[in-house]
This record gives C-alpha cells, structure tokens and sequence, in this order.
C-alpha cells in the first residue's frame, strides 16, 4: 500500500476532480447531501477528501494534472452543491490500483454505515467476482465474520423489485433473510415479500412463516409425494386467495389458512358458505368412522364396557355424591358415552 504524500493535505481545485469510478454507493440522498452542504458553508469540511494524482496528455502533447477521488465520495458531493472553489485533500503517491479504489472506497463507507445493504453486497461481490478476493479475506479487511460477507452477498439473489425495496429502506435486511429461504419458491416468495410490505409484519413473523413453509416442504418428504394433494393445496389457494398449506399425517391431516384481518376471515367464510351446505363440527369425522367401521378403527362397545367395569367409580367422582342424586346405573350407563 502506497504511503500519503508527505502526510500533508492540499488544496485541490474541485473542477479538477473526478469520482471514485469504482464508489460501491449509488443511493445518494439529496436532502442530506443539502444538509451537508449548508454545514461545509458554515464550517468548512473538517476531514479532508483522499485522491490520487493522475498526468494526462492533452491533445497538444503538454500534461494536464487530474485527481481521482478515493474517499470522500459524500465531501465531494456536498462540495459542489456549497460552491466551493477548492477542497482539503490528502494525495496518495504512485498510482492506485483499481482493487485498492474500491476496498478504501469500501471501508470508508462501512466505518461510516453509509451504504445499504444492496450497494454494500454489490461491492463484496465486486471485489470477490472481479478483483478475486475470498470471502474471508474480505470479512478480515472489514472486521467483519465469514458468515457476514456471504450472507450479505446472497441479498442479490432476490428478485430486483425486492432489491429495490431494501435500497429505498421500504423493507430492512433482517426481513430480506426470511424471503432468501424462500428462494426455490417464487409464489410464496413474492407473498411474503408483500405481506412485509404492505401489512408491516415483523421480521420475527417473516421469519416463523418462512419456518413453517420450510418445515412443511420437510414434511412433504417424510410422506409418498402425492400429486393430488398439491393439486388440491393448489385449488384451495386459489379459490381463497391466500396461502392455504396441507399437512398431511399417518392418518388424515389439517389445513392451514393464512388470513390478516378479521375482513379476511369472513371473506374465507362467505366463500365457504357459497356452498350452500350446512355441516356439523364432527360431520367428517362421522363419515371416516362410518366407512372404516369394523376394520378395526372403532372400539369394541363390549370390550369398552368390561374395562369400564374395571375402574373404580371413585377414581372419576366424588364419595361423598348426594344420595339423592340420580340414579348411576343410568347416568353412567354405557348408552350415554359417545365414542
């Protein structure tokens, strides 16, 4: 690494500067770039701006001196808003390379938190895919853990809408790591992405539904893949516009709904209810016993009846029950149980 010039700071025309071609920051807010600006005009800039120095040849064959800015990207900026003629800057001797551009470049924005998580994965990336640094050598360089490059690295793996989202902070990285485990599932993917947008869940919310749609597909695995049941989960999903999931077990299952609002759960019921059928709690139920009835699903009346014999009346009642009450043989009388 090239050392500073002399450790001194210059006044630099600032029509003799030209951007950091490789800043890893492209949002740029300008009413914060005003703010500053205002402030430079009252104080000047208190941290001088890092270049380097560049000899160009002009069409006439004489040099021309030009500087390239390092660090100082937001400085700079701010700068040419106030009118400034000249700035403070520290010159780098020699010529910098384009990966030392971009890791000062970088590091600067880092130490300061100024960039988004978007322009900070487009800049890891950079150095890893262009200039071939590993993700540990980068993580070293930083501060920062392996685990941190490389899962700041794989917000690019979200649909650009997504991406977009995160830049202009309508959706944070924490609620962007729950929608990447939904990758390899672009319907649910997009779902969740809207249900952070619009209905403002947490990020723990995104992160248990994002659980639960990855536990089921595990779920899935565990049981013969049938076709039908997608087929179905399909359908429903469909019919009630909402995610609707299937979980199947070694005997039957459960249906899940998703719904977000007390509206949502009577539009489910309305649509229900179009069907113009009426059905009792234990209807379906019913209909499982009736059908598998002497398969050996139900229990024996007969065999019920002696272990019932069996067990002590004091073990479910009282001793001291009312005399007068009604007659147990009755009461407790095998007809009046429902199996």
């Amino acid at each position: 690494m090239s050392n500073f010039q002399d450790d001194s700071i210059f006044w630099i025309e600032v029509n003799k500067i030209k951007p950091n071609p490789y800043q890893p920051r492209t949002e740029f807010d300008q009413n914060r770039l005003n703010d500053l600006a205002e402030s430079i005009k009252q104080y000047g800039i208190l941290q001088p701006l890092v270049v380097t120095r560049l000899e160009i040849t002009r069409d006439d064959g004489g040099l021309m001196t030009q500087y390239e800015l390092i660090a100082g990207e937001r400085r700079y900026r701010a700068a040419k808003i106030a009118g400034l003629p000249r700035v403070p800057a520290i010159i780098r001797s020699g010529e910098e390379d384009e990966r030392m551009k971009l890791e000062m470049a970088i590091i600067e924005n880092l130490q300061r938190e100024d960039l988004n998580p978007i322009d900070r994965a487009r800049a890891f990336f950079q150095l890893a895919s262009e200039f071939n640094f590993k993700h540990h050598e980068i993580a070293r360089k930083l501060g920062k853990s392996r685990e941190y490059v490389s899962n700041t690295i794989r917000l690019l793996s979200l649909p650009d809408k997504m991406q977009e989202a995160i830049v202009c902070g309508k959706v944070s990285e924490g609620h962007a790591r729950p929608m990447m485990m939904l990758k390899d599932r672009p319907e649910e993917q997009e779902t969740l992405f809207k249900e952070v947008l619009y209905k403002k869940i947490t990020v723990r919310e995104a992160e248990d539904i994002a659980r639960k749609i990855a536990q089921d597909k595990i779920r899935r695995k565990e049981y013969k893949y049938d076709p039908e049941i997608v087929e179905i989960e399909n359908k429903l999903s469909q019919s009630l516009g909402t995610r609707v999931q299937i979980e199947r077990k070694e005997v039957g299952g459960k249906i899940v709904i998703d719904y977000f609002s007390s509206n949502d759960l009577r539009t489910i019921l309305d649509l229900i209810n179009s069907t113009g059928t009426v059905k009792g709690v234990g209807d379906m139920l019913d209909k499982y016993i009736s059908e598998n009835e002497g398969g050996g699903i139900l229990v024996d009346s007969i065999n019920l009846k002696e272990e019932m014999e069996d067990v002590n009346d004091d073990f479910y009642f009282d001793k001291n029950k009312d005399d007068n009450s009604e007659n147990e043989e009755e009461i407790y009388s095998i007809r009046n149980f429902s199996i």
